[in-house]
């Protein structure tokens, strides 16, 4: 991974500011119930970061850093978590001078107007990234990964910004995808 970028008027170590960001503003200690239904001791808010206008920006290009090497021309995921995160993505990606489009997996088919399950430029026929803030078991990308095969997109690999360490690598191993995460919860203090 690039040391670092020029964001704003000077250079700085993205992937490391991205990691103090998401320590200062995401991680909220105390007992919570995740997604999966399990319970932890604390929960890693990403939203606070991945809709922070200082934080951002940052996520885009650690995520962009994270997929080097993988060939895709789209990246989304399941609404909610995966939406910043790929916007952040397109957004970074045009910086760069890289186009980059995005796109929406709806938690069901919408049931009025071109009642699409994936929102967004078409997916059908192109290779695109699977991407979640945070992952637990991941049963939130898997579900957007079945959506666009249904919907005929090549899912290149997922990645996620945090991965809490608690499943996710071996369910998507299992499903035959690469699976790539930024930060884990010991790279967080956790």
């Amino acid at each position: 991974m690039p040391d670092g970028h020029a964001l704003g008027s000077g250079t700085v170590d993205v992937r490391e500011e991205l990691r103090k960001q998401i320590i200062d503003k995401a991680v909220v200690h105390g007992k919570v119930v995740l997604s999966s239904g399990a319970e932890a001791d604390y929960y890693v808010d990403l939203r606070r970061v991945t809709l922070d206008g200082a934080a951002a920006p940052l996520v885009g290009e650690v995520m962009l850093d994270l997929a080097a090497g993988l060939e895709f021309d789209a990246v989304g995921g399941l609404t909610l978590g995966a939406d910043p995160v790929a916007t952040a993505m397109l957004h970074a990606a045009h910086r760069r001078g890289q186009l980059l489009d995005a796109f929406v997996v709806r938690k069901g088919e919408k049931q009025h107007g071109l009642r699409r399950e994936v929102e967004g430029p078409d997916v059908a026929g192109r290779r695109v990234l699977a991407v979640e803030d945070t992952s637990t078991t991941g049963g939130s990308v898997l579900t957007a990964v079945d959506a666009l095969r249904r919907a005929g997109a090549e899912i290149v690999a997922v990645a996620v910004i945090v991965d809490r360490d608690t499943g996710a690598r071996e369910h998507i191993d299992a499903a035959g995808l690469e699976y790539r995460a930024a930060y884990h919860r010991t790279d967080l203090g956790l």
